[in-house]
């Protein structure tokens, strides 16, 4: 009799720890398999941009003038458009001819945060495929770009007149994700 009774136990002892796997591993697939992961929440959204002040991109010139690094202090007074890029980031390459399209618009400001880049290869990289950037920061040690939630290159903000950040892109912008950028550039009022 003890005998029959073990039977059971042991065979529900065995499928237990097979159930709980079998669990979690639905589990992680639905939470994998679902969502966008370019909607992962950001902490700053809401919050005004970080303090800092970037040096402007050593030998970057725009019609004959030094194009200047920039700070949080100016990014207050109208809508910016704060791209983080870097020459060695391949989807940064894809995504630039839809920021200088982007920056024709005149009621545009956008402006770069240069991520842990060689100076040469950022301004080789902005003389080949155009620059977009009405300033453009070197952020040589990332510390801005973390202090900024970055998760890795391109990331895209939308700060308002107020230096408070409304929007964040992860990953490069597209032809598809382009639209619906535009549209949340419209919903913030100019100063």
């Amino acid at each position: 009799m003890a005998e029959a009774v073990a039977k059971p136990r042991s065979r529900l002892l065995f499928l237990l720890p097979v159930a709980v796997f079998v669990g979690l591993a639905a589990l992680f697939v639905f939470r994998l398999g679902g969502g966008d992961p370019s909607r992962i929440p950001s902490a700053l959204i809401g919050k005004p941009a970080p303090a800092f002040a970037l040096p402007a991109l050593e030998g970057l010139t725009a019609d004959g003038k030094p194009v200047p690094g920039f700070s949080n202090e100016d990014l207050k007074g109208r809508v910016t458009v704060v791209n983080v890029w870097a020459s060695w980031c391949a989807p940064c390459r894809q995504e630039h001819p839809l920021l200088v399209e982007l920056a024709k618009d005149p009621s545009v400001r956008l402006v770069g945060i240069n991520q842990k880049d060689n100076p040469d290869n950022a301004r080789r990289f902005l003389g080949a495929l155009g620059n977009p950037f009405a300033a453009v920061g070197t952020d040589s040690n990332g510390r801005v770009s973390i202090d900024w939630g970055v998760y890795g290159v391109p990331e895209t903000f939308i700060v308002g007149p107020d230096g408070v950040i409304r929007h964040k892109h992860i990953g490069p912008l597209t032809p598809e994700t382009l639209p619906a950028f535009k549209a949340r550039l419209k919903e913030i009022p100019p100063a």
